[in-house]
């Protein structure tokens, strides 16, 4: 029921254009839910919550349901905080802040609401007969179709008359609960099973996956991601009629309910997303979203704990954000899908560290931006290995590198002019940094790869050594396609601002430059006394508050901040226990650098990450799964518990399981399959053992004061 998808035909129904579009939506919401118009009149006397109350208060509060790590990797459509973005430029245009008010749940929204503790829920309800004799609905911000979701092995279904003697399995507290009982009234074989509540929909789809449940019922949003990861599903139905999606508030707050109908029609919530679409700058512009295409890697785009981050999508988010449009990502199947789905109109721009070569241009027919990066090629090679100086020790050596890459031509040169060097070819789905891991695990010899990529790399591993740089430096840059010239000229125009400019150098800081993360893992030695650092008063009293062993808190606080308060990750974290601004909020924290507070909020975050984890569990592997989810986020955890399934391992033992599964999402195909996508999963795998170590170091050196865990 989250996320955004508008109908697929809605040209095909006449509205040739998205103000069109809106317009018929606007129609439909009225015939729907008997929606305000627009421009209906606010009430002369406001109720003490409608608008006036907001103004006077200074906030607008809006509801949300506390996600963390559980946001989804964006392959297609929008991101994830377009919600939030609108939920935002909603209150700057009424004059107000914003405060964001989490529940525990997705359940407990409209309670919330109710009760008064927020004023909006923007998260996407569904509205239906039951809601609306509670709710205030906003006009429609998406419409979807309801879908039931099998295995890709199904029988085939055409009537909803075909799942009689099928088992479709929902929440009894979802939208879709109410409508399969209307369906099972006129096919009354059908089973209507009960999910457990706290399973979210994609962890009920990945059971139908596995065939643990026989079928459930989703949204078309929700699908249409599903299906870019997932090749085990399809859509075996699709039930009549449309589902309308709308932000929701009080009936009692009319006043406010006429400005966000006001407000949703004139930004891009709902506009038809063409697959294939090729105008320029301009149309751009009137559907309001900038598409772009990318890869799914360490340096283009990727998710780590919760958060979207990417040194590509960072420069083109801001990129987006001057022109003021929606960014919308899309991810192909491979590299060599970049260029062609960008001709074919899949996608406005590539941002994927292409080198951008006239060949390459002429080849692909496409016309690259002015630079974005200057890269060079370098060697690398094991740590532990002898230095090597220059390209006259490459020598009886062998490297690694893809065939169709820079580098296979750079090396093959160096061959050509004398040096006795030998050349493999590594598969061409690898990504540069798979195969430096590959080096550094010993598989193969050396490989080379472009110079931000390594520098990437050694921002937190040190089993690898960068070694001499071969050949000139080479251009990264953006592709358009070839008939976008206004495109182009703005995009040249916003890298001849901002090329090694301020913003352009702090984001190429935190992630090509910055300190390395693993070399702050050094091993603390505690005195015999008991205190291990400065704040063990304030660990003590809120670890035991929680029912953790004081000392495990401790090992992670020295992990992540080498029990600095000032501490402040290449992402963003700070505090004595590196939490994200987002995250404290969520908790209530204030000043993450005052350690008692940065105590706290870490704390109480480990503590709801630990519920996430079937309390049924034995209560260490909770921790290490727990430990595991801090340091990645709960979503690679959820994808490494579904692949220790699949490969036959245990899903509820970290250890030699689980942490073995999450190795495996390096693997380009494999993190294609999952939800979350790729992950740089030695560094949570190092993590939760490091974290391990020191806390059996601790519990020899320190009295046990607190509860143990």
């Amino acid at each position: 029921m989250r996320g955004e998808r508008p109908v697929r035909n809605a040209r095909a129904r006449g509205f040739s254009h998205p103000r069109a579009w809106l317009l018929g939506i606007a129609l439909l919401a009225s015939a729907l839910m008997g929606a305000t118009p627009a421009d209906a009149p606010p009430p002369e006397e406001p109720t003490p919550r409608d608008l006036a109350a907001m103004r006077e208060r200074g906030t607008l509060r809006v509801l949300l349901p506390r996600q963390h790590g559980e946001e989804h990797l964006p392959r297609r459509g929008r991101p994830i905080e377009a919600h939030r973005a609108h939920a935002a430029k909603l209150a700057r245009e009424l004059g107000i802040g914003i405060e964001w008010v989490y529940v525990d749940s997705f359940e407990e929204l409209i309670p919330a609401l109710l009760d008064g503790r927020g004023d909006l829920i923007v998260d996407n309800l569904t509205v239906t007969p039951a809601r609306r004799e509670h709710l205030a609905f906003s006009a429609p911000v998406a419409v979807v179709r309801e879908q039931i979701v099998a295995r890709a092995d199904d029988v085939p279904m055409r009537s909803p008359a075909d799942l009689v003697g099928r088992r479709v399995v929902v929440r009894r507290s979802s939208s879709h609960w109410e409508r399969m009982e209307s369906v099972r009234q006129r096919h009354p074989g059908i089973e209507l099973v009960a999910a457990p509540e706290d399973l979210s929909l994609h962890e009920i789809v990945e059971r139908v996956e596995t065939g643990e449940f026989d079928l459930t019922l989703a949204d078309s949003n929700l699908v249409h991601h599903v299906l870019d990861y997932r090749r085990g599903l399809k859509v075996g139905l699709e039930l009549d009629g449309v589902a309308v999606i709308a932000w929701a508030m009080r009936p009692d707050a009319e006043e406010l309910r006429t400005a966000v109908d006001r407000f949703l029609t004139r930004v891009p919530t709902t506009p038809g997303r063409s697959n294939r679409f090729t105008g320029d700058l301009d149309a751009i512009r009137e559907r309001g979203v900038l598409r772009m295409l990318t890869r799914n890697n360490a340096a283009n785009y990727y998710i780590w704990n919760g958060q979207l981050m990417g040194f590509e999508y960072e420069l083109v988010r801001e990129f987006a954000d001057r022109l003021g449009l929606e960014l919308e990502i899309v991810v192909p199947p491979s590299n060599a899908d970049l260029l062609p789905w960008l001709r074919e109109g899949r996608g406005d721009l590539v941002a994927a560290s292409l080198t951008a070569t006239p060949e390459r241009a002429e080849k692909a027919q496409v016309t690259f931006s002015r630079r974005t990066n200057r890269v060079s090629l370098v060697v690398v090679s094991r740590a532990d290995d002898p230095p090597i100086e220059n390209a006259s020790d490459l020598a009886g050596r062998t490297l690694h590198v893809r065939r169709g890459s820079h580098a296979w031509k750079e090396l093959a040169a160096l061959r050509d002019s004398g040096i006795d060097l030998r050349l493999e070819a590594a598969p061409e789905y690898l990504e540069a940094e798979e195969i430096i891991g590959r080096v550094a695990d010993g598989s193969v010899d050396l490989t080379a790869a472009d110079s931000h990529i390594v520098d990437i790399e050694l921002t937190w591993r040190d089993d690898i050594r960068a070694g001499p740089v071969l050949g000139e430096p080479v251009d990264h840059g953006w592709a358009v396609r070839r008939d976008d010239p206004k495109l182009l000229e703005s995009v040249n125009a916003f890298f001849a601002k901002e090329y090694r400019g301020t913003f352009y150098n702090v984001v190429s800081k935190r992630y090509f430059r910055a300190p390395k993360r693993m070399r702050r893992h050094a091993e603390s030695r505690p005195s015999r006394g008991g205190s291990i650092s400065p704040y063990d008063e304030f660990v003590r009293k809120h670890a035991e508050a929680y029912g953790f062993d004081w000392r495990l808190i401790a090992a992670m606080m020295q992990q992540e901040s080498r029990f600095d308060p000032k501490a402040v990750s290449f992402a963003g974290a700070r505090g004595l226990l590196q939490v994200m601004p987002r995250t404290a909020a969520e908790m209530g924290a204030g000043d993450l650098e005052d350690p008692e507070e940065g105590i706290r909020a870490g704390v109480r975050y480990l503590a709801w990450l630990r519920t996430r984890f079937d309390e049924r569990l034995p209560t260490t592997e909770r921790n290490w799964f727990m430990l595991a989810a801090y340091n990645a986020g709960q979503g690679h955890v959820i994808d490494a518990r579904a692949l220790a399934r699949q490969h036959g391992l245990d899903p509820n033992r970290w250890f030699g399981h689980v942490e073995q599964a999450m190795l495996l999402k390096r693997r380009r195909d494999v993190a294609a399959s999952t939800r979350f996508g790729y992950c740089r999963c030695e560094e949570p795998v190092r993590y939760v053992r490091a974290v391990r170590e020191r806390y059996r170091a601790y519990v020899e050196v320190a009295a046990n004061v607190g509860t143990s865990g």
